[in-house]
């Protein structure tokens, strides 16, 4: 379904008409009326995402082959796709003041461009890069009084004061705290060990230690109980489990210990070198990755194994007591003599022997004399450029809406340098693959400090592009970062972004503690059902998988109408966003007579008095809601939706602004 800017005005105009007769507390009835357009509006008809396999499924196929295969649309063109049917949404507001060339970033970016003749689009407006700056750094919308103080400022470099603002909130060390959470997967399979894998996250991340640092520690770590040490919470949650009661008296037989090093292995090479292992844990890459990755077919399962023989000391034991298991309580240490290359598998093809010795997959470096082989691993790994270079990528993709190579975790290196003798069919992979160097060798020398890579990938006109193009977009132009990628926001981004607009927190049990927004949850899992329910239909998910992007669908438009997480938020008779502006009428109408008089010498009728509160109210709800002002047109149907019933009107508007496909997107 394909919708002109003409046809979505139209839309909006008969959604707001209709909103305006329908009581909030009705909507359940009378959510009918609006779905057809709504669900049309909402969606958009983003392209869906693969079907996700059962957990039990996915676990075993993913060893294999499913996830480094790639069908359908690439992250890139899905990127594309979603700018172009959601860009124009929102009011033009693009400056048309020259874009300043920043920093290398800038160089890179528009140097390509330049260089290729690809125009960009200009700078986003004020309004709308703080809104963007927000959801990208802290994981919320500004609110009202954000907006308003940052309007008032006037200083030239406001925003570079801003960003830096930002990122020293502890609100950024929240938002960063769950997206790292994700990715290092910590849930359910951690126990309670989750409580200090999070408190330790979110050490690392207030205290902007080294990033490599950090993941030195996820290797390295081994304990008597893994709930005293995050690193081997790291590791075992992994874990094969053998079988449910042990033939041995001390329990040992319980976790496949070779399955358990081959799941890290290829778990710790997607995250942190954005490679993927999965299928050389099977097999050879000759004759099978041809068409996947062509730096995958020169590596042989013997590769794999010795780059899981980095663990081949390592023991993970499920702890067994009076007669039961724990099986989220382990104890990991370093008392084994080597990788069993001939071990009996549970979740891959059976082992047939090859050498042991551990050695580094990207460069053929091996374990110094008398190194410990995890201490070894962790120096090769954060030494080499490959990691830094995965990392940057990560988080540009984060922030700018696609990665300079796709997917994260499929890098394919021998195509990384543009060169002569790539196979007929195949093209370089990263966009932009020396930009990424410069990334990488900056992160580096930075002391792999997380917030400087953060600050360097915003601080760039390339982040602050306006999502809307000047001219015709062409297909060329989508690997040029030439204007801003639409996204549409995460689960814990709606959650909380809900929660701003409306000033309604959640009030949800992390520990001893009661906390209101989602990304301040030690699980997402503990949220009430309707609220996870919400949640999954926008894309969280268990930690079970690694993150992956959710398949729309007409589930998602039909909870942001009828979820009470939407409904009971609101209302205009509790603590919400309409109630205290409804409570505040008698003081807003002092300060529009104070106004009047000042601009008129005249003290105002009643009716013009009414109709400035009711004025005032319109655009606090849109500053609350969507971050702008409303258009003339929009005043106008939202004043007749007040001026019918002021409570009830000032409900059904900001419900109507949260359903607006507006508020679902990154612009």
């Amino acid at each position: 379904m394909h919708l002109g800017r003409q046809d979505l005005a139209g839309m909006r105009q008969q959604q707001w008409r209709a909103i305006g007769t329908i009581s909030l507390r009705g909507a359940r009835r009378a959510a009918w009326l609006l779905a057809p357009s709504l669900a049309a509006w909402a969606l958009l008809s983003l392209p869906s995402a693969a079907q996700q396999l059962t957990p039990v499924a996915e676990e075993r196929a993913d060893r294999a082959h499913r996830s480094i295969e790639q069908s359908g649309q690439s992250a890139s063109e899905l990127a594309d796709s979603v700018t172009s049917r959601t860009a124009q949404l929102r009011p033009a507001e693009m400056l048309s003041e020259p874009v300043t060339r920043r920093n290398f970033i800038d160089e890179a970016i528009f140097s390509k461009m330049e260089r290729d003749g690809v125009p960009h689009a200009g700078l986003a407006s004020d309004g709308e890069f703080m809104r963007r700056a927000y959801l990208d750094l802290i994981g919320r919308i500004p609110t009202l009084e954000e907006i308003q103080a940052y309007e008032a400022d006037s200083g030239p470099d406001r925003r570079a004061r801003l960003l830096d603002q930002l990122i020293g909130n502890e609100e950024f060390v929240e938002r960063w705290s769950y997206f790292f959470e994700d990715l290092f997967r910590a849930g359910n399979r951690m126990g309670h060990g989750k409580n200090l894998f999070r408190f330790w996250t979110r050490e690392w991340l207030t205290l902007d230690r080294s990033y490599a640092d950090v993941v030195g520690d996820l290797l390295t770590h081994g304990t008597k109980s893994s709930h005293s040490s995050p690193g081997a919470l790291y590791f075992a949650r992994d874990f094969v489990k053998a079988k449910d009661d042990p033939d041995e008296p001390d329990a040992h037989d319980l976790v496949n210990r070779a399955d358990s090093i081959d799941e890290f292995t290829i778990t710790y090479g997607k995250a942190f070198l954005g490679i993927n292992l999965g299928c050389i844990s099977c097999h050879d890459g000759a004759n099978h990755l041809e068409q996947v990755n062509l730096y995958m077919t020169g590596k042989t399962r013997e590769d794999f194994f010795r780059q899981a023989a980095f663990f081949g000391k390592t023991r993970m034991i499920m702890n067994w007591e009076n007669g039961f298991q724990a099986n989220t309580e382990y104890t990991v240490d370093d008392v084994e003599p080597g990788y069993p290359t001939e071990s009996e598998s549970i979740v891959r093809v059976p082992r047939r022997g090859g050498s042991n010795a551990p050695k580094f997959i990207l460069d053929d470096q091996p374990a110094l004399p008398g190194e410990m082989p995890r201490d070894a691993l962790a120096r090769l790994l954060t030494g080499h450029i490959q990691f830094a270079r995965a990392t940057a990528n990560r988080i540009w993709a984060e922030l700018m809406g696609v990665g300079i190579v796709e997917p994260l975790d499929g890098f394919d290196l021998t195509r990384y340098y543009p060169r002569k003798d790539l196979p007929a069919g195949w093209e370089v992979q990263p966009s932009h693959p020396y930009l990424l160097d410069e990334l990488a060798r900056d992160f580096q020398e930075s002391g792999f400090s997380f917030r400087h890579l953060v600050r360097t990938i915003t601080s760039s006109s390339a982040y602050q592009l306006s999502s809307q193009f000047p001219g015709e977009w062409k297909p060329g132009y989508r690997r040029y970062f030439a204007r801003r990628n639409v996204k549409m926001l995460s689960a814990t981004q709606l959650h909380d972004a809900l929660v701003t607009a409306t000033a309604v927190p959640g009030k949800y049990t992390k520990g001893d503690v009661e906390v209101g927004m989602a990304r301040q949850l030690l699980d997402p899992a503990y949220v009430d059902a309707e609220v996870a329910e919400f949640m999954r239909a926008f894309g969280q998910q268990s930690r079970d998988q690694f993150p992956a992007r959710v398949a729309s669908s007409s589930l998602q438009a039909m909870l942001m109408m009828n979820s009470a997480t939407v409904l009971d938020r609101v209302q205009s008779d509790g603590a919400s966003r309409v109630s205290e502006l409804l409570k505040n009428i008698e003081s807003d109408r002092i300060v529009a007579a104070a106004a009047w008089r000042s601009a008129t010498g005249a003290d105002p009728a009643p009716r013009q008095a009414d109709s400035a509160v009711r004025r005032a109210i319109v655009e606090k709800l849109y500053l609350s809601t969507l971050s702008r002002r409303p258009v003339p047109g929009e005043m106008d149907v939202a004043m007749g939706a007040l001026d019918a019933d002021l409570a009830q009107g000032a409900e059904n508007l900001q419900w109507a602004l949260l359903n607006k496909p507006e508020f679902l997107f990154n612009y």
